[in-house]
Formats: C-alpha cells, sequence, structure tokens
C-alpha cells in the first residue's frame, strides 16, 4: 500500500499526549502547584492554562505575579515555592510544560482533535463550575472542559468553595452526569499531617488518584486505627 502524504512529516511532538491543567480564580493556588508537581514528578507532559482571575488570586495567595510573556520564569517560582510561601522549597523540571493563553481560542486544547490524556481543574470556582456545566466556553479553560466532556475524557473539577449554594451543587451534579468527577479541596487528616504542605498534598494526591496517575504526596489508609500516628 502506498503511503498516505503525510506519512513522513509527523510531527516530533505527535506522540506527546498531556494532561491540560486549568488554574481557575478560586483560592486554592497550593492545590494547583502540588498537583502540577505530581504530574511532572511522574513524568507527565502538562498543558498549562491559567484563566485571568486566577492570576490575581495567585498574586494575592503568593506574591507572584503571572505573565504570559514570562510565564516559565513566573511557573517555576510558583512551583518552587511550598504551601507555607516559602520559596525554593521545591526543584521543579518544567520541560514538558506547555503554556497556553487563557484568551487563545484557538489553541490545541480547544480541538477535540488535539491528543490529551484528560483534564483536570486545580482549583475550581463556582463561576468556573457553572461555565462547565453550562457548556459557556466563555475562555480557554472553559472550552477545555467542554471538549474533554464531548470526547469522553477524563475530567477532575477540584471545587473549592464553602459553603456551596443549591445553585453550585446543581452545577456540579450536572458534570457527574455528564461523566466528570467532582472533587471537593477537602484535606482528611488520617494521614498524619503535621505541615500545611500536608494537607495540600493530600488533596493533589487524591486528585492524581482520579486521574489514574501514580505518586507518592500522602500516607495511604491500610486499615488500622492510629497508623497516622506510628514514628511520630
Amino acid at each position: 500500500m502506498k503511503p498516505g502524504p503525510y506519512a513522513d512529516q509527523q510531527s516530533p511532538r505527535a506522540s506527546r499526549r498531556p494532561w491540560v491543567v486549568g488554574v481557575s480564580g478560586a483560592s486554592g493556588t497550593p492545590y494547583a502547584a502540588a498537583v502540577l508537581r505530581g504530574l511532572l514528578d511522574a513524568g507527565q507532559s502538562v498543558d498549562l492554562v491559567v484563566s485571568r482571575a486566577s492570576r490575581l488570586t495567585l498574586l494575592d495567595e503568593t506574591g507572584i505575579a503571572f505573565r504570559d510573556a514570562h510565564w516559565r520564569d513566573d511557573l517555576r517560582t510558583w512551583l518552587a515555592r511550598g504551601a507555607d510561601g516559602k520559596p525554593d522549597t521545591f526543584d521543579p523540571c518544567l520541560d514538558d510544560v506547555r503554556h497556553w493563553a487563557a484568551g487563545d481560542l484557538a489553541a490545541g486544547p480547544s480541538s477535540g482533535s488535539y491528543p490529551v490524556r484528560g483534564m483536570l481543574i486545580v482549583p475550581a470556582s463556582t463561576a468556573c463550575v457553572a461555565g462547565v456545566a453550562l457548556g459557556l466556553s466563555k475562555d480557554l479553560l472553559q472550552r477545555a472542559a467542554s471538549v474533554t466532556l464531548k470526547e469522553r475524557r477524563r475530567l477532575v473539577v477540584a471545587v473549592r468553595e464553602t459553603p456551596l449554594s443549591g445553585q453550585t451543587l446543581r452545577h456540579l451534579v450536572a458534570l457527574d452526569e455528564a461523566g466528570a468527577v467532582v472533587l471537593p479541596a477537602s484535606p482528611a487528616f488520617y494521614a498524619g499531617a503535621t505541615h500545611i504542605q500536608d494537607l495540600v498534598d493530600f488533596v493533589a494526591g487524591r486528585v492524581l488518584d482520579a486521574a489514574g496517575v501514580a505518586h507518592g504526596l500522602y500516607r495511604r489508609w491500610e486499615g488500622g486505627l492510629g497508623g497516622s500516628r506510628v514514628g511520630r
């Protein structure tokens, strides 16, 4: 059989299948940082979308300005910071991260033909939840989430808000019925948390669990009461 006209023109990125990580404007930017570090530590490729609202939250919570023109430097500074605000706590490798501007509706993740593993929205604001549930696609984050659902790929929505209104609860039910994993950013204490980073890593670990990505971010329950106190 004669090869097709594009047989010898395969892109060097053709085999790349990243996770799209969307960061919305909800409080909880340390959760996003921990998920991103976990993906990169697991050798996963990442396509990053940082919403306009989330840049204000990031600036407020960390003092870091996220700029499209300097995204790699800003992302490195962000991911190196611990949940307690201490800089240079981590040493992230950003070799396989691609950034897409939130307003770029022609970006790769805006199309179902763009190959991705799925999408993680961490944290997810109630406005973001509503936009995805209603299919508004007002920016790239919402559009990528809508594409993820229509293509039947894994979508994890780590909603970060309390209390939740009835309208938001209905939106979350709609996302669940559409196939998304609704994962409230709710830390647990059975893993033996002794530091704020432990609580953040627990939520990040549960997000990665939902995505099927291996990690060692928290101590898993093994069926024995008091296990979290062993070794203290």
